[in-house]
Order: C-alpha cells, then sequence, then structure tokens
C-alpha cells in the first residue's frame, strides 16, 4: 500500500494565503470575471495547493483553497478543484522549477484567443517588455505564445500541451480558444511579472492589427 501523502499545515497556509492575496488583486484588474480563472502553487514535489471550483476570486480565503496531488486528485478533501487542475500540475511536472501557476480571463486575452487562433500563436517580436519573461534579454528575440483550440476534454488539451513542449519549443504561457491564459514561473512575483507583461504584450498586438491599414 503507497505511503499517503501528507499536508505541511504551514506551507498549506502560506501558499494559500498567497494565491488569495494574488486573486484579489487580479480581480480588481477585472481579469477573473464569474468566478472564472483558477490559481495554483507546488507545496512540494508531490502536492499543490489550488483554488476550489466555484469560489469568487475577489473573496478567497484560506478555506477557498485545497491541496491536490500532482495527477489533480483531491488530498485530505472532498472539495471540487477546478475543472483544469490537470493543466496546472501538467506543469509542475515538465517544469520542475515551476512553482506558480496563474489562469486568468481578461477581456484582452479572451478577444485575443479567437482573433489568432486560426495562426495558432501569437508572435511576440520587437517589443522591449519581452524582457519582463525570464530568459528573454533583449527585444531582439521572438517569444511565441500558442493558442490552443478549446476542449471541454482536459486530456485532450493536455496532449497538445505536451505536444508542444516534447517538439522542443519554448513555453513560457498559452491561450486557449475563446477562454484564457495560463503562465507560471518560479514563484509569485515572478509568474505575476509574466502575466502582467503578457497582458500588456497581447494587448499592444490587438492595437496593431486594429490600427493597420
Amino acid at each position: 500500500m503507497p505511503t499517503p501523502l501528507t499536508v505541511d499545515p504551514i506551507r498549506l497556509a502560506h501558499g494559500a494565503d498567497a494565491i488569495a492575496d494574488a486573486a484579489r488583486e487580479l480581480a480588481a484588474f477585472g481579469w477573473t470575471p464569474a468566478t472564472s480563472s483558477n490559481f495554483s502553487m507546488r507545496l512540494d514535489d508531490h502536492l499543490a495547493a489550488i483554488t476550489i471550483s466555484g469560489r469568487d476570486k475577489g473573496r478567497l480565503g484560506r478555506d477557498d483553497i485545497m491541496v491536490v496531488d500532482m495527477h489533480g486528485k483531491a488530498v485530505g478533501s472532498d472539495a471540487r478543484p477546478s475543472a483544469e487542475t490537470g493543466l496546472h500540475t501538467q506543469i509542475y511536472r515538465r517544469f520542475p522549477d515551476a512553482n506558480v501557476v496563474l489562469h486568468t480571463h481578461s477581456r484582452t486575452q479572451s478577444v485575443a484567443s479567437r482573433l489568432f487562433a486560426r495562426e495558432g500563436r501569437i508572435r511576440l517580436e520587437g517589443w522591449e517588455l519581452q524582457k519582463a519573461i525570464s530568459g528573454y534579454t533583449t527585444h531582439e528575440s521572438v517569444l511565441d505564445i500558442p493558442v490552443f483550440p478549446n476542449t471541454q476534454h482536459m486530456p485532450e488539451l493536455e496532449s497538445r500541451v505536451d505536444a508542444w513542449i516534447d517538439e522542443g519549443k519554448p513555453l513560457y504561457a498559452y491561450l486557449i480558444d475563446g477562454h484564457g491564459i495560463y503562465t507560471w514561473g518560479k514563484d509569485m512575483p515572478e509568474t505575476r511579472r509574466h502575466l502582467e507583461a503578457l497582458e500588456f504584450l497581447i494587448g499592444c498586438e490587438l492595437d496593431l492589427r486594429r490600427l493597420s491599414p
């Protein structure tokens, strides 16, 4: 019989507070409408804290955060995690340095996901703020943000993300058609920086499309 996974209550409390604080700020930006979006933080090699499904992201507290294993199964709770929990745990499995995943539904992200869905990506090139993404040190670089087709069957979406990674393509974030964005980082400040930079850059690309003759 496998050894039961043990949750460190202090680490969980700290993680839940960090998630709730970030969620309230992102909700204030209008990026989490109608209880949408989900947020998580790695607790250790086997567990992650994640938002419980259906909770108002502008009013989260510790009781709105639960624990799952790296296959998305609830640990020590009868609550239901987000339907997209597998997308979070996939990032933790594929990127050992990733410790936070943020998924939001801003208007900018949602519109861009539809507009660029046929191309399958948003190519960011020549923007100074690309340097806000870890690993990018110059505007003279190319950063592709894939746009994956939407589906309610999460394993199908996970397989598309895996395929992108397995092809050796860099992946720092992705959009889902008609949905929103996923991004991640080594900690909450880095992940927040990635999210806010990408929100700005995607908005700039939308403006270019709108203003170009």
